[in-house]
């Protein structure tokens, strides 16, 4: 019970993050810089050293867990460019924003997100601390992962209703992650490689999708600020869970 109980944490801390970000539309760029840096943070502070923890106590080399990180980034980059070349006939290259790739984009987070539990109920797998301290992390980020399914639908020219429900999705798969468990299980080459995938996914939506979107317009002092703020915030998120 105390996986399932831990995963209604993190479907509560997501549901906040992407209302927060409903009800704050006019200041939405300021929440993207402080998307951005978090972002950036997860990936800088939590990720990468989880990567090379892995992979120094699985003895694993380098080059295929590298190839994961950059297959992340590429994927999500072609995909995403796939969908604005398709509408190139609409305006200027550089300026699109389109529904569908805003819908790709809370798709792969909500992937993420079931991941997230399924980590939580293989934590609890090995021991109950392992469990618990994985279920703090993921409930730590998971409000920016609300905020981020948010942002990526909106500035995508999703409507309101959209939105909230792909914000449920996201919310719900932490759930259904945890529930998973029961049935498969992940050998620890194969979480180094999810690791990295995700990585290189993060990378991408970070600084080449909603860092620029931040300042694309009213960019100012402010922005940056909040996007080091977010950068720092994870920092020190990630040294106390």
């Amino acid at each position: 019970m105390a996986p399932l109980f831990l995963a209604l944490g993190t479907f509560v801390s997501t549901m906040f993050g992407g209302l927060f970000a409903l009800r704050n539309r006019r200041a939405l760029h300021y929440v993207l810089g402080f998307t951005a840096g978090v972002i950036m943070g997860v990936f800088t502070f939590d990720l990468l050293p989880e990567i090379f923890r892995q992979i120094q106590a699985n003895n694993m080399a380098t080059t295929v867990p590298t190839i994961a990180l950059i297959s992340g980034f590429l994927l999500f980059h072609i995909a995403e460019k796939s969908i604005l070349l398709h509408h190139a006939h609409e305006t200027e290259y550089g300026k699109h924003h389109h529904p569908q790739v805003g819908l790709l984009s809370a798709l792969a987070l909500s992937g993420h997100s079931f991941l997230d539990g399924v980590g939580i109920g293989l934590g609890f797998q090995v021991n109950a601390a392992v469990g618990l301290a994985v279920a703090i992390a993921v409930i730590g980020h998971d409000f920016a992962d609300g905020m981020n399914t948010i942002t990526l639908m909106l500035t995508n020219k999703n409507g309101t209703r959209r939105s909230k429900v792909l914000l449920f999705v996201d919310a719900a798969a932490p759930v259904v992650g945890v529930l998973s468990t029961k049935l498969i299980h992940l050998s620890p080459a194969n979480l180094v490689l999810y690791l990295c995938f995700f990585a290189g996914f993060l990378l991408y939506i970070g600084a080449s999708d909603i860092l620029p979107q931040a300042h694309e317009e009213n960019s100012n002092a402010l922005t940056i600020i909040l996007t080091v703020t977010g950068t720092i915030f994870m920092f020190i998120v990630t040294r106390f869970v």
